[in-house]
């Protein structure tokens, strides 16, 4: 097992930091707690969505104490990858000092999805499998990826 100083750090952004990045912080410290500690931040925080939280307690990963932040509010740590999540995020992103490298690995935004209540959890299933699927790459993804 790792200790702290041998785990990288990441964060992951996306404008709410409501749904994506609280879902891959969700994964990352799941899948991935000996290599990775995980944090997420929004440009424009809005709390966490509900259906975020209910579609990853389906899959057994609790995220309901996971909080909604501004991504100024982590300016104290360096991180050693910031991976945003949406087009959004990749253009406001600030420059992270301490070497931080920036990865952009964008995810269709299930906050926007429409139709019935199922067809909306269904986004939001999606969102979960498809950004389970990345970080399940990690941290070698990270390490491969031609940084900004």
């Amino acid at each position: 097992m790792g200790t702290s100083k041998d785990k990288i750090k990441v964060l992951f952004v996306c404008t709410g930091n409501s749904c994506r990045s609280q879902i891959a912080e969700g994964w990352a410290s799941h899948l991935k707690p000996d290599f990775i500690d995980a944090y997420s931040a929004g440009i424009r925080p809005i709390g966490v969505s509900p259906r975020a939280v209910k579609v990853m307690a389906e899959v057994g990963v609790d995220i309901s104490r996971q909080a909604s932040k501004h991504i100024d509010d982590l300016g104290g740590i360096d991180f050693d990858y910031v991976v945003t999540l949406c087009d959004n995020a990749s253009k406001q992103c600030p420059v992270f000092g301490g070497g931080a490298r920036l990865v952009h690995r964008p995810f269709e935004d299930p906050y926007f999805a429409t139709g019935s209540e199922e067809e909306v959890m269904d986004a939001f299933r999606k969102a979960r499998d498809d950004i389970r699927a990345f970080v399940e790459t990690l941290p070698e993804a990270l390490e491969n990826e031609n940084a900004q």
